[in-house]
């Protein structure tokens, strides 16, 4: 099924694919700068979804519906929710640097979250505002993920 955009549907997706290249570059960029195995892994693991985002952004602009697959969705929420919590009891010494890279990829997974909830609410297409509801539930984990490893690291203290 074809889809015709419309001039705002068309530049809120531009700035969303131009988000999702963004995250795909700093994940790949901090997975090679992170001294820890388990954050490598889950940087690794986020740039592979970030770039499913991406594809399915650029499905949308080329004018079809994405299939979104929910079989694919709930592994990867599982995968996510795994990732998040492996870190739970492994306390100590976190690296500096380590703790940098993640509270920009937190900074930056909220910031892309909320720019989802814009492009969703501009979206006239029911199946186009499902598929940017799953990304942007997919965002939120990752945050979720960041956080939870930073928590348990000793590198983000809730209060």
């Amino acid at each position: 099924m074809a889809i015709n955009l419309s001039q705002k549907e068309r530049l809120l997706l531009e700035d969303q694919k131009s988000h999702e290249e963004i995250c795909i570059q700093k994940y790949t960029d901090y997975a090679n700068q992170a001294q820890d195995p388990e954050l490598k892994q889950l940087f690794n693991t986020y740039a592979e979804q970030e770039q499913q985002h991406l594809n399915t952004i650029n499905q949308i602009l080329s004018g079809q519906v994405p299939n979104m697959n929910q079989q694919q969705g709930q592994q990867q929420t599982q995968q996510n929710h795994q990732m998040g919590t492996q870190a739970k009891g492994n306390t100590g010494m976190s690296n500096q640097n380590d703790a940098k890279l993640c509270s920009d990829m937190l900074m930056t997974e909220k910031y892309v979250s909320s720019t989802y909830n814009t492009a969703i609410f501009e979206c006239r297409d029911t199946n186009i505002r499902n598929a940017l509801n799953h990304i942007q539930k997919e965002e939120q984990q990752h945050g979720e993920g960041i956080f939870n490893y930073m928590q348990s690291k000793g590198m983000y203290n809730v209060k």
